[in-house]
Formats: C-alpha cells, structure tokens, sequence
C-alpha cells in the first residue's frame, strides 16, 4: 500500500491568521481537547526519524477525550493518502485515553515508504463530533480528492465550519524519507502555553496566535510575548536551534487593580445604596472600587429613587450628594354602597355616607360601612399617592324570623305579595330588618292588616273575626 503522510493543515480561511508559512495550524480557542501523534521510529516526536524506501511505517495516535479521529497522509511531493478512516479502518471513533496503532495488530494490510524522498507529514484532526468529510476522501477506495495542504486546508475549511470552536483540535508528525541520515531540519518548533490560557501570543512582534500554540520559527532569538486583558504583559526570549523544540509556559499575573473611591450622601440619610444594581450599604457611604463607570441608585421609603451614572478615576475621589424628594404622600378612595346612605367609618372615625370621595395619607386604611337593616362591611385597603382606588359594596340585607298564629287558616301578604297560607293556623316567615305591612286574609274573615318594626326574631300571634260580628 502507498506510503501515507500529510502537512499539518490550515482549517479554514477564517482561521488563516493561524497558519504559519508552512501551513501548519493550531486551534485559536482554548480547548481541554488534546490529539496526539506519532510515528514508531519517533515516539519522543523529535522530527529526525529516517524511514528508507520499501520500509515499513506504523502511525500511533491517543485523545485525551472521546473523539473521532481523522488521519491524512501528506508527501513530500504534496500528494495526500488516508491513513483514518481506511478501506479496512471504518471506526474512527476513540474512546478517552485510548491509543491505537495503524496498521492495527493482525491487520491485512500494511503501510510501506514508497518515496519520494524528502520530509513527509501525518496531520491527526480530532473532533467531538463526526466530520462530513465525503467531499475530501473516498473511504472506499482509499482515495484523497485533493492534493497540496493548500488543497487540503480548504476542503476542512468547509467540513470544520459547523463546529464549534472548542470542540476540535489538531496534531501533527514528522518524518523523512531518504538512504542516508535525516538533514538538520530547516526550522525549529515554537510552544507556547499559558495559564489562564487564550493570551495573544506576539513573536517577534508578530501576533500569532492565542495558547496554547505551536508554530514552526526560523532558528535563532525570537521575542515572545503574551497578552491577556486583565494581567501583566509577559515576554521572554528564546535561542531556537535547528529541529529543536522550545517550550514556553507562561503564569499570568493578575495586574494591581487601579482603584478610586466613590463618596456617596444624601439628604435625608439613610438611603439604601445600590452600585450596577448591587446593595452595597446605606448614606453616608464609601467605596473603594477599581475605575470605571458606574451606575448609582439611592432608595429611600417615601421619597422618590435617585439615579446617576459615576465615574470612578484612579487614585480620585467621586461624589455622588442625592437631596431626596418626597413622595406624594396621600392618594384618593371613592366609595360607592348599595343602598346608598350607609355611615362610613375609615380607621374607626366617622368620616361621611356613601357614595363620597376621600383624601387619604397613603398606606393601608380600615373602611367600615353601617347601614341599618344591614350586615356591617368591613375591609382593609391601600392607598397609593396619587393614585384613585374605587371601591363598590353591595350591603347585605339582616334578616329576621317570623313565627306567625292565626286561629283559621289564612292566606299571607306581606307588604302587598302573598307570602304563604298559614296551615293548622300557623306560618314561618324570613323576612329583612325594617318596617313591613302584613296582611292577612281569610274566607268568612274580616281582612286583618297590622304594621310591623323588625329588628329581631318574633312570635306573632292573630285573631281573626267572622263577619257580621
């Protein structure tokens, strides 16, 4: 089978401020994802293994995390082979710390160096989710459909788009293909990584990149650079020799906080103090807070809130003096009754009868309504300032019990409708408080009316006279 081996490509032109000159990229996202890989003559990836032609070639790759893995082959002459997923290597998908080996063990196939000679690459693409790679490689026939990294880089570009950033990452591997000892490699490897990381990493003046990242460098002294909003610069010179790999790992350090203090009064005292929304303690205040612009809230019961953006300046000292305002302090209540006429009593004083309209100190307020014949209302309500508050009580009628004996049986009219006929002489009657009319009215019977006050349960007792009496 062909020899398989690829250039560590660029993802995407939208990422092509990542690719150095020699196409290689890192991922500009910090991500907890890592890929590894290797070739068995250089498992320390030192870059100087020597493979001559007709030898055979093993690939190893590891995650660190659940991920499909995908390997490409790039020759020195820029033609690309699949090395994962393969004719007889369909699963690509490796389990967290897991490490495989291409060809497998017991495999019925093998990787064997064809040429040309010169420096070949195996680019390892790992991705938490399946990539749609159709367009690039033909499983089937182990075939690649594009040529070159540039060729390469383009393709991915579209396969890793719908990714999110943090969820793929890439590795790469070198070796070379020749009779005699490996050349002294043309360049040296630069990492660099920091904590936190996702730093601008500068080399040279240049921006490369965010850590952590990889990236090949001319030999010599190089000025590396890392910058991350909220920590100090932090730089470093490095004297990279040929093929060697420099490692640069960076502590951020927190820069000092530039801090003001902001003075806040009020007039009067005691008014809760919010900062961005944040109760921070009450009039008279004062704060030390990093400079910056700020927005200021003073709340007092009973007075109107005040508002004020600050801003706080290094080493200064802001003044915000709030003179609060009242709020108005009383609201209206309107009150209707049915009947109209009932007594109204608010926190126990008589204050009028309904309907009528009320000026009150805002707050909550007992409104009580007495009207006779009725059931006394009570409830409790709260005025709001400047506000109206409505309020409309249908009264509820007392009622009484009427226990009415005739000595014949009669028929009942109260207040001109009939109400009954007394059976066995007698008649119970519901009736409301107030004055009614009763009548009663027998066959042979002188009409008997009588006027009644009631204010409470009663027996009524009747004698009825024949006529012509």
């Amino acid at each position: 089978m062909r020899k398989l081996l690829l250039a560590v490509l660029g993802l995407g032109a939208a990422l092509a401020q990542e690719i150095n000159p020699q196409g290689i990229i890192v991922n500009p996202v910090p991500t907890d994802l890592e890929v590894q890989v290797w070739v068995d003559k250089d498992p320390a990836k030192r870059g100087n293994a020597v493979y001559r032609i007709g030898e055979s070639i093993y690939i190893y790759v590891r995650v660190n995390q659940d991920a499909y893995v995908y390997l490409f082959n790039i020759n020195a002459d820029g033609r690309i082979d699949p090395i994962l997923p393969n004719p007889y290597e369909r699963d690509n998908f490796l389990r967290a710390g897991e490490t495989r080996r291409f060809p497998p063990e017991g495999a019925r196939y093998r990787y064997t160096i064809t040429g040309p000679e010169g420096e070949d690459r195996i680019l390892a693409v790992a991705s938490r989710r399946p990539l749609s790679v159709a367009e690039i490689l033909d499983v089937e026939r182990g075939e690649v459909r594009v040529q070159g990294w540039e060729g390469l880089a383009r393709a991915l570009s579209i396969v890793v788009k719908p990714v999110p950033a943090r969820d793929w990452v890439t590795d790469v591997a070198r070796y070379y293909v020749g009779r005699g000892e490996a050349p002294p490699p043309a360049e040296a490897t630069l990492e660099v990584d920091s904590s936190p990381r996702g730093a601008e990493v500068y080399v040279d003046g240049g921006r490369e990149g965010r850590t952590p990242l990889s990236l090949a460098v001319r030999p010599g002294r190089h000025e590396v650079e890392l910058r991350l909003p909220g920590y100090a610069p932090y730089r470093a010179t490095v004297n990279a020799r040929p093929g060697e790999r420099v490692r640069v790992f960076a502590r951020l350090v927190p820069e000092p906080k530039k801090e003001g203090v902001l003075s806040v009064s009020s007039s009067p005292q005691g008014a809760e103090v919010y900062v961005d929304g944040a109760l921070r303690g009450r009039t008279p205040l004062a704060l030390r807070l990093p400079e910056g612009r700020y927005q200021v809230e003073l709340r007092l019961p009973g007075y109107a809130p005040y508002r004020v953006e600050v801003r706080v300046r290094e080493g200064e000292r802001a003044q915000v003096f709030a003179r609060l305002v009242p709020l108005p302090r009383e609201g209206t209540l309107v009150l209707e009754a049915r009947p109209e006429g009932a007594e109204v009593y608010v926190d126990g004083r008589l204050v009028g009868r309904a309907p009528l309209s009320l000026s009150l100190e805002a707050g909550l307020h007992e409104v009580r309504l007495l009207a006779p014949g009725y059931a006394e209302y009570r409830a409790r309500v709260e005025v709001r300032p400047e506000e109206t508050l409505r309020l409309s009580v249908e009264l509820v009628p007392l009622r009484a019990t009427l226990e009415v004996y005739v000595n014949v049986e009669a028929r009942v009219f109260l207040d001109g409708e009939e109400v009954g006929r007394t059976r066995g002489g007698y008649l119970r009657l519901e009736v409301p408080f107030g004055e009614h009319e009763l009548t009663l009215v027998a066959p042979g019977y002188r009409t008997l009316v009588q006027t009644l006050q009631v204010s409470g349960d009663r027996v009524l007792r009747f004698q009825m006279v024949p006529l012509g009496r």
